[in-house]
């Protein structure tokens, strides 16, 4: 299946779970299936849970993103991080949504696979353009199961 394919048919199958940010969550989904870092299967879990969104705010220790997956936040969480600068996030579930949008905004991430990590500063290089042209020019290759649990088959 081509890149674009992918994201508008998911696009659409989490439009119609009502979320505001379906075409940024499809985008980076894709583009982390194309990474090689399992987006769809991610996407699935966070399908599952109930609590989708959070008022991000800083306390003396960054934000606590209180187990809410990063698959409904990130775009938010990039947002405020452009706005407020760098922050330490902690409570950490599916960290590896933001990685798409740091990598685009150029701004630097720490683990995203740890329950608690800072987000912020500058990134130089695009460690992932090579994948995602690959990708763009050959097609994904997208788990039947996980693409049928999205709803999307």
């Amino acid at each position: 299946m081509d890149v674009r394919t992918a994201e508008t048919r998911l696009a659409g199958r989490l439009a119609g779970e009502g979320l505001r940010d379906a075409g940024e969550m499809a985008w980076a989904t894709i583009w982390l299936e194309a990474c090689g870092y399992g987006g769809c299967a991610l996407m699935v879990e966070a399908l599952a849970d109930e609590t989708r969104d959070l008022a991000l705010t800083r306390d003396a220790l960054g934000i606590d993103l209180q187990n809410v997956s990063c698959a409904y936040l990130a775009p938010a969480i990039l947002h405020e991080v452009e706005a407020n600068g760098r922050v330490f996030l902690r409570n950490v579930r599916h960290g590896l949504f933001l990685l798409p949008f740091a990598v685009r905004a150029n701004i630097g991430l720490g683990c995203p696979v740890d329950p608690s990590f800072a987000v912020g500063g500058e990134r130089h290089k695009n460690p992932y353009a090579e994948k995602l042209a690959q990708a763009d020019a050959e097609g994904l290759e997208v788990g039947d199961a996980a693409w049928s649990l999205i709803g999307t088959a």
